[in-house]
């Protein structure tokens, strides 16, 4: 079985924002989580795309990585994703390329196909809704392109910054498609498996059984996202993990909104088909103590073979949200 002792941890931010609060609070939040996980020996930190959502602050997602690259020392920085079909490529391959002169090897580029948005932000986007992301190949060996050096000095379009630099470009899905892109294009793949937990054992699957090497990567590499909660004892987790469970709620309900305070009883809330359907989503998760997320992140691991694990911890209270992330590298013994 793999220890977790030496599966590598990664934090995924969706700078939220809570009741009551702002998008310039956030953002000093995310430094200072940032900031901590740099110094507690987290392996990167990842911002998340999403448009017209209040409760998500990091939607011009390459701004936010800028500024926390520019705040830590050490940790790889990176998008979790760009969704590229929002995007012409070569705007990304500019936007990447600086920020990987500026913070030379520690720029990832993690590219999704999904809109990150409902489909009437999805056209004030400009986003063709006709293509329902099957042009995503193309976009992407479009952007792959710029960064290639030309064959010869007359290429038409040139990225600059970007041209001949080395970012790192990651797959991100919650189904087949991309795990199955990325296997052929023998690129590292990471699973939305903190949303989508139901498809995340078929796509690994894909994946790993599609994996051609390549100058990228000679053998699979598999990320999974998994929300935890940590905190000091199992029941505490447990509250702190009903901000979270009401967020989700309130995306199924169709009403998303900004992070909420916990509650004492999620049975108050919820119809129980709801809370059937937000346990499903939370296979791949843990909210308790620290004996209760290691034991759970070993499980995780034996029974995926994941290469690293991506956390993401939505929690109301700052200061709860920072202990949680002290917890988990005590649990993955990684200080």
């Amino acid at each position: 079985m793999t220890d977790i002792r030496t599966i590598p941890l990664a934090v995924l931010d969706l700078a939220p924002v809570v009741e009551g609060g702002t998008p310039a609070e956030s953002f000093r939040r995310t430094l200072e989580l940032a900031q901590l996980a740099d110094r507690l020996g987290y392996n990167r930190y990842w911002l998340a795309e999403h448009h017209n959502m209040a409760g998500i602050a990091s939607s011009a997602t390459s701004v936010v990585i800028g500024y926390v690259a520019g705040g830590t020392k050490r940790i790889r920085v990176g998008s979790g994703g760009i969704m590229l079909p929002n995007h012409a490529p070569l705007v990304i391959a500019e936007q990447f390329g600086t920020l990987e002169s500026m913070y030379p090897g520690r720029i990832d580029l993690g590219l999704g196909r999904a809109p990150g948005s409902d489909q009437t932000t999805a056209r004030a986007l400009r986003r063709d809704l006709a293509t329902h992301g099957q042009d995503f190949p193309e976009l992407l060996a479009e952007l792959r392109g710029y960064f290639n050096p030309p064959e010869d000095e007359y290429r038409p379009v040139r990225a600059t910054p970007g041209e001949g630099l080395s970012v790192p470009i990651w797959l991100l899905g919650s189904s087949g498609f991309s795990a199955k892109l990325a296997g052929e294009l023998g690129l590292p793949f990471s699973f939305a498996s903190h949303f989508a937990p139901e498809y995340l054992m078929p796509a690994i699957h894909l994946y790993r059984s599609s994996f051609r090497p390549s100058p990228a990567l000679d053998k699979p590499y598999v990320m999974i996202g998994v929300n935890i909660v940590a905190a000091d004892t199992d029941e505490e987790a447990k509250r702190l993990a009903t901000s979270q469970q009401q967020q989700f709620l309130s995306l199924i309900r169709g009403r998303p909104g900004k992070l909420k305070p916990p509650v004492d009883n999620m049975d108050d809330l919820w119809q129980p088909h709801e809370r059937d359907a937000l346990q499903s989503k939370f296979q791949f998760g843990v909210a308790g103590s620290r004996a209760t997320v290691q034991a759970r992140l070993q499980q995780i691991i034996a029974d995926t073979m994941a290469d690293e694990l991506i956390v993401t911890s939505q929690i109301y209270d700052h200061q709860a949200r920072l202990h949680s992330y002290e917890i988990i590298a005590e649990a993955g013994n990684i200080r």
